[in-house]
């Protein structure tokens, strides 16, 4: 009886070991695939606690999460000529962990060799520009590069993002020369645009008080308002261009007669007058030749900018026919004659 007992004891110590060594509990994380005898089965194990064949089956472990792997940095030249460092970041999740475990060795170390050789077929495809600007297209080649061989292993790649972009010092300078004068020329299209719509309103303005004499004259008078504001000991009264003008015409009139004088047509043999000179009318010639001067004078002293040639010329001619009728001014001798 005591044999029995003892031989049932060892029974049931002997299960529960072999139950043990057979039990195995698989994470949420994970699938298992079994191989009895160094066969795979068909089905994979889901998370919980499974049961093997003692001495007989094998369970492997296969993480489903999605696994972050860098690139490293691969060099290589563009198809515009430009040398430059690349490195992307790879995402990727095991969606077969049977295809997984049995096509391919190592899944990581193989996703991340088709990364590399991805990433350099890419930038030897790609423009500077499109590595630059153009990245989601890159990505969607660059993910679709790799994903290819992936799917045979039972693999999907997630996404494929380039993280950073390394340039040569020197292509850096002349890209932000580049920069500097795209700049300045948009700042020189943004000023003369405004100037040329400045013309326009002014050109507008002027227009509207050329047709209402009496706007110019309302502006003048809020320009002195405005400067006597100011506070200022000095007032500045602009000077009429109309009477610069009037002494500009009166100018080359004189001018012209004085061209006359100068240049007689033939004269008359006839008897000449031998009486005294009207000194009224000489003095009268030389008050408005010196009343023209005055007023070129007063012109070029308020608005030096226009002054013409032309009144020059008849400044000049002015003082010429002054200095000529000057001396018929003076008083004659006294020959007795009333």
């Amino acid at each position: 009886m005591e044999g029995t007992v003892v031989a049932v004891v060892l029974l049931a110590l002997l299960g529960l070991i072999v139950l043990k060594s057979g039990m195995r509990v698989v994470n949420q994380v994970e699938r298992g695939v079994v191989f009895r005898w160094g066969k795979a089965l068909p089905s994979h194990r889901q998370p919980g606690i499974t049961f093997l064949i003692p001495f007989a089956d094998r369970m492997r472990k296969v993480n489903v999460q999605v696994v972050t792997m860098p690139v490293p940095t691969q060099e290589g030249i563009t198809k515009d000529n430009v040398s430059v460092k690349v490195d992307a970041v790879v995402y990727f999740r095991v969606t077969e962990p049977l295809r997984a475990a049995i096509e391919v060795q190592d899944y990581h170390f193989a996703v991340g060799q088709v990364a590399q050789s991805s990433l350099r077929s890419i930038i030897g495809k790609s423009d500077l520009d499109d590595l630059l600007s153009d990245r989601e297209r890159l990505h969607e080649g660059l993910a679709l590069m790799i994903d290819s061989p992936a799917a045979g292993w039972g693999i999907h790649i997630d996404r494929v993002e380039i993280k950073d972009v390394q340039l040569p010092e020197s292509l850096k300078r002349s890209m932000s020369r580049q920069a500097e004068a795209e700049r300045e020329r948009r700042a020189r299209v943004i000023t003369a645009d405004g100037e040329f719509q400045a013309a326009q309103q002014l050109a507008n303005a002027s227009r509207i008080m050329s047709d209402t004499p009496e706007a110019m004259q309302l502006r003048l008078l809020q320009t002195v308002v405005e400067v006597a504001a100011e506070k200022n000991s000095t007032l500045v009264m602009p000077f009429p261009v109309e009477l610069l003008r009037y002494f500009d015409r009166a100018a080359a009139n004189l001018g012209a007669q004085n061209t006359g004088t100068q240049n007689p047509g033939p004269q008359n043999p006839g008897p000449q007058s031998t009486g005294p000179q009207n000194p009224g009318a000489q003095n009268g010639e030389a008050q408005i030749a010196g009343a023209e001067i005055a007023g070129a004078e007063i012109a070029g002293a308020q608005n030096p900018a226009v002054e013409s040639p032309t009144a020059q010329k008849a400044l000049g001619l002015a003082a010429d026919f002054i200095a000529k009728s000057l001396p018929e001014q003076q008083p004659q001798e006294n020959d007795g004659r009333p």
